[in-house]
């Protein structure tokens, strides 16, 4: 079924091959084109400037979360034990997004429309999806506690199939070969982790918590896959705005929930009071450990902020998929930071995740080659029609 709401590229192409395909009265197909470039902003941008606008959000996802990934894991080998610290962290940084918030010109047409969304409603949206992005985090914190930050990465590499069947069935993703082969190549490179019998555990972590942790990044993995779908039909559905604004806001009311429950997390298990314990005790002083959890705070946003954004651009499945870019990243920087262990089955899983986001790259790009030209046959029939 084709949806005309989708910001997925290939969902765009649909538009207009629909479009084209059903409207041969040229009156008719300017009124159509000019109602879904009004829904779809970022066709009015040229090509360069729609990369880079791709490529910014890129840098913030791959440089936010390598870095997070590599304090978390510096974290637990320093001596910190606060799973629910540690879920807090990857949202409690969220006030810093007023900064651009405040800097970015107000819509008023935005907030006087008809179509915007309902205070409850929001309210509600917010809530479910921060509700959501908390259990993600704190299986995301188990995981790390257990697995060391190269393993780590390289399985969550399996989050690109589960969203793609999200994708499927809630965005109206489309499958193409390229995009198939993609997610097989990258869930089996998560397989060799799983079957990986040499994989270096941090130290004190037996096979049985080995296997808790590549269970839990499993399953957030499945979690954050489902959390990018949901968000991107919030976008599609209940927002529909085309500002960038929007795109923040979702951002810092979802942290702003989920950090309320990792509180709530934190206090109601009693780990607060072994917090001060825990910095007395950190391995490389009190002034580390104060300035890991600020710093690491502050990579998750940075992190989120691309997620978003890439989401609002693009699509779930393509910011999914350039999540896994970390794994050209993260393993090599594990192994020079953290002195992780690179076995050849962690090369073998790395370079197939290498191949797996360059085959959806290349089908991205030809999905966006094909919008253009298609686009500008609307604009050449406009032309005519004038």
């Amino acid at each position: 079924m084709i949806k005309l709401y989708s910001f997925s590229s290939s969902g765009t192409k649909s538009v207009f091959a629909f479009i084209l395909h059903l409207c041969t009265d040229n009156q008719e197909l300017i009124l159509i084109k000019d109602d879904v470039t009004n829904q779809l902003p970022f066709l009015k941008l040229k090509r360069w400037q729609w990369w880079v606008l791709v490529a910014v959000n890129i840098f913030f996802l791959v440089a936010g979360q390598s870095a997070a990934v590599l304090l978390g894991r510096f974290y637990y080998d320093q001596g910190g034990n606060s799973k629910w610290l540690a879920t807090l962290v990857q949202t409690a940084a969220f006030p810093v997004l007023f900064i651009p918030l405040f800097f970015l010109p107000s819509s008023q047409e935005a907030s006087s429309s008809s179509r915007y969304p309902s205070f409850i409603i929001l309210v509600v949206v917010y809530f479910v999806l921060g509700i959501i992005l908390a259990g993600d985090n704190m299986l995301y914190s188990v995981g790390l506690l257990y697995l060391s930050a190269s393993t780590y990465s390289l399985i969550c590499a399996s989050q690109l199939a589960f969203n793609a069947v999200f994708s499927y069935f809630i965005n109206s993703q489309k499958f193409t070969a390229l995009i198939f082969n993609s997610v097989v190549v990258l869930s089996l490179s998560a397989a060799l982790i799983a079957v990986n019998e040499d994989s270096d555990t941090p130290s004190e972590v037996s096979r049985w918590r080995y296997t808790i942790g590549f269970i839990c990044t499993l399953a957030a993995s499945a979690v954050y896959s489902l959390l990018l779908s949901l968000m991107q039909l919030a976008f599609q559905k209940v927002l529909k705005s085309e500002s960038f604004g929007v795109v923040l806001e979702v951002q810092i009311y979802t942290s702003l929930v989920a950090s309320g429950v990792a509180i709530v997390g934190l206090f109601a298990s009693g780990e607060w009071k072994s917090l001060g314990g825990e910095m007395e005790a950190f391995g490389k002083g009190r002034l580390s450990y104060v300035m890991t959890i600020v710093w690491t705070a502050l990579s998750w946003q940075v992190c989120s902020v691309g997620v978003v954004g890439l989401v609002y651009v693009v699509s779930s499945l393509f910011s999914n998929v350039i999540s896994t870019v970390s794994l050209a990243v993260t393993p090599v920087a594990s192994v020079i930071f953290l002195h992780d262990k690179m076995n050849g089955v962690k090369v073998i899983a790395m370079l197939m995740a290498i191949w797996g986001f360059a085959t959806y790259i290349y089908q991205n790009y030809l999905d966006d080659s094909k919008v253009r030209k298609l686009q500008s046959d609307v604009t050449e029939s406009h032309d005519d029609h004038s």
